[in-house]
């Protein structure tokens, strides 16, 4: 279990009064945009700067690309260092409740080598454990910008997948009727990748929006990927965001070793002559 990834409220609270530590909201609306610094605004975390999936966690979208390419390092660096975050601070971010989004500044954070945290039950917890919300822009102190190096073995491409598609256990966070093909209401085909297994990120999540115990996430985990080895499970969503979720409910429960497929099935359907499947 890595109980050092995810914090509660009140843990938050208490980190928040030192120096220590730098609180990113990720609210995100796939279908306005816009909503998610518009809620910022209207109440946060206190001192918590924003964090748009578009802009910040991402980098333009190419022609081969899927909707959410990862952030070039430069780019990202220069964000986090207008946040005020600097090498030995611990991030944590978070999201209205699920941390669908969060998540994926969580892994970026790994990705680059760095600490983080998700606020467990994101914003709703905060709120239900009658800690105060701080409204309108705030004006962290810039840092100097770190250089970020990736680690390239946490991630997949499209070539190394399409490649080696049967030696990977691509596991599929997206909702049953878009894995299956039954809906689509965000990419231009529908249905999976040839063999993917099918784990919606809200079932890593009790009904109050947060974590089920690390001793329950193995063992729905363990049901779910039967023997494969955890060094051949790649993640896989819409756009490699929500697939962050379950990486992160895995490693919550110490189950590490997994990789992130970023372009997922956006990417995947940029070429129409890659395999897709439909049904369960």
């Amino acid at each position: 279990m890595n109980k050092d990834i995810l914090v509660s409220a009140a843990r938050l609270s208490e980190l928040l009064d030192g120096d220590d530590c730098v609180a990113v909201d990720c609210r995100f609306d796939f279908s306005d945009t816009n909503k998610g610094r518009s809620d910022w605004l209207a109440g946060h975390v206190p001192g918590a700067s924003y964090a748009h999936l578009d802009r910040d966690l991402s980098s333009p979208i190419k022609d081969h690309s899927g909707r959410h390419p990862l952030p070039d390092p430069a780019a990202f660096a220069a964000y986090l260092a207008s946040i005020g975050w600097t090498r030995g601070k611990l991030l944590v971010a978070y999201d209205e409740a699920s941390n669908a989004v969060a998540s994926r500044l969580w892994w970026l954070m790994q990705y680059f080598g760095q600490s983080s945290a998700l606020l467990d039950g994101g914003l709703a917890a905060w709120k239900s454990a009658g800690f105060k919300l701080e409204t309108g822009e705030n004006s962290p102190n810039h840092a100097t910008v770190v250089d970020l190096v990736p680690d390239e073995s946490m991630s997949v491409t499209t070539q190394a997948l399409q490649a080696g598609l049967g030696a990977f256990t691509v596991l599929d966070a997206r909702a049953a009727e878009r894995f299956t093909g039954e809906v689509e209401n965000l990419d231009t085909r529908a249905g999976h990748i040839p063999g993917s297994l099918n784990r919606p990120f809200g079932s890593n999540l009790q009904m109050n929006g947060r974590f089920k115990d690390p001793s329950a996430l193995t063992a729905e985990f363990d049901a779910a990927l039967g023997q494969a080895d955890l060094k051949s499970v790649v993640h896989s969503c819409g756009s490699g965001v929500t697939a962050c979720h379950n990486l992160f409910a895995m490693e919550l429960a110490g189950m590490e070793a997994t990789r992130l497929y970023p372009g997922s099935w956006s990417e995947w359907i940029r070429d129409p002559s890659r395999p897709i499947e439909t049904g369960a």
